[in-house]
């Protein structure tokens, strides 16, 4: 069973005193491939670095919107020039999107993310969409704008209606530990009742630890877990989930066919 995190900020400092032994301990249950989604530009040259120093790791560069205020004016021509580029390892625009939690203001949150999305139109690359509170206005967005290459809707939270809208306009829905709080009933349903081709796995490490581990921080080591929570929601046997989430995967992010430029 090959698995891939499809959102894992295995940049972030917390990871940086066992990084080499975390991977190694990651490849023995399964976990062989990354994805890691910048947050600003001031994260941009540490997630290049780490895709450039370890085998599997693919990253997005883009504006998460809770950092939109601290950019400078020139981030979306720096991003641009990055986009045209195409340094090996790029495989997606983001983390961008909408946070109506956050207390960033909704009219910058909503510039930044119209904006990346069209340099990802621009630029032929899905979108890593983060939507908190947010995913009747982010589909609205979507729906508007229509990017071509589609992308996923990070840490999915919501109902089966908004779950089908995503996936009608080409987004994948990114499952993580969230599905683990009995809790979260009309978040589970939908899971359990989309296509599984319209699903990806994902940690969000060190973030959205499963139940039970709330306090510590989480790893890309709990996604066999997370596949298997998936697997028994659905009740389909683990090796077929874990086999159509990797392809989907692959195909989502032409993973391995746009690491073309070193």
């Amino acid at each position: 069973m090959q698995l891939i995190d499809t959102h894992c900020h295995l940049d972030f400092p917390v990871f940086d005193p066992d990084r080499a032994a975390l991977l190694a301990e990651c490849r023995q249950l399964g976990v062989s491939e990354y994805i890691i989604p910048a947050v600003g530009e001031e994260n941009w040259g540490r997630v290049m670095a780490l895709a450039a120093e370890h085998d599997g790791i693919s990253y997005a560069l883009g504006v998460h919107p809770w950092y939109v205020g601290g950019q400078t004016p020139a981030v979306l021509t720096r991003l641009q020039r990055l986009l045209a580029e195409r340094p090996r390892g790029l495989v997606a625009v983001g983390e961008c999107g909408l946070d109506l939690r956050s207390h960033v203001p909704q009219e910058g949150q909503l510039e930044m993310f119209e904006a990346q999305i069209k340099l990802a139109m621009e630029h032929e690359l899905p979108l890593i969409v983060h939507s908190v509170r947010a995913n009747d206005t982010v589909a609205k967005v979507l729906r508007r704008l229509r990017p071509a290459r589609g992308g996923v809707i990070h840490a999915f939270s919501g109902s089966l209606q908004q779950a089908e809208a995503f996936w009608q306009l080409g987004f994948r829905l990114g499952i993580g530990g969230v599905i683990s709080f009995e809790r979260a009933n009309k978040t589970r349903e939908a899971v359990r009742d989309m296509p599984l081709e319209s699903l990806l796995l994902e940690t969000d490490a060190p973030d959205m630890p499963l139940q039970g581990q709330q306090g510590a921080p989480n790893t890309p080591a709990n996604l066999p877990k997370i596949a298997q929570l998936l697997a028994d929601l659905r009740q389909q046997p683990l090796a077929h989930v874990a086999s159509v989430l990797r392809e989907s995967t692959l195909q989502a992010f032409q993973l391995g066919k746009s690491q073309i430029n070193s």
